[in-house]
């Protein structure tokens, strides 16, 4: 399997369920707010942190970009769901919903790291802090 085909299976099937067979016992992965886990536990913390605030998330998985280099791929793409107070998100719609992600394999072709870049302010309700909250045209 490709590199680029393991993170597509991947993003089929993190919406469900965690794909632990395609990850190192030990795999790094960061995630903003959190910062740097390890492993399988630790992610299933920042699973915990998370769950409160979404109801459901679906990954646009037929829209990602891949970009594959040597050992790493990028995917860049959206999301959509709903928080857990009925609001709803679509990357490319509103503000939150976009996201990138960095894959590092190891010479097995498991995924040793995953860092995941995106706002965890999915429905934009955190606009004390929005920079320019007066922009005319805006496109998400």
């Amino acid at each position: 399997m490709s590199h680029v085909s393991t993170v597509k299976e991947y993003f089929r099937r993190i919406d469900r369920e965690f794909p632990a067979e395609l990850f190192v016992e030990d795999f790094q992965f960061f995630f903003p707010k959190f910062g740097i886990g390890r492993g399988l536990e630790a992610l299933m913390e920042l699973g915990r942190g998370i769950q409160p605030t979404r109801l459901r998330t679906v990954h646009h998985v037929d829209d990602l970009l891949y970009i594959e280099q040597g050992n790493f791929v990028a995917a860049e793409g959206t999301t959509e769901g709903t928080s857990s107070d009925n609001v709803e998100w679509c990357g490319g719609r509103t503000p939150g919903g976009r996201f990138c992600s960095i894959f590092e394999f190891n010479e097995a072709g498991l995924i040793k790291r995953m860092h995941v870049y995106l706002d965890p302010d999915y429905t934009g309700a955190d606009t004390a802090r929005f920079l320019w909250p007066h922009r005319t045209a805006v496109e998400w």
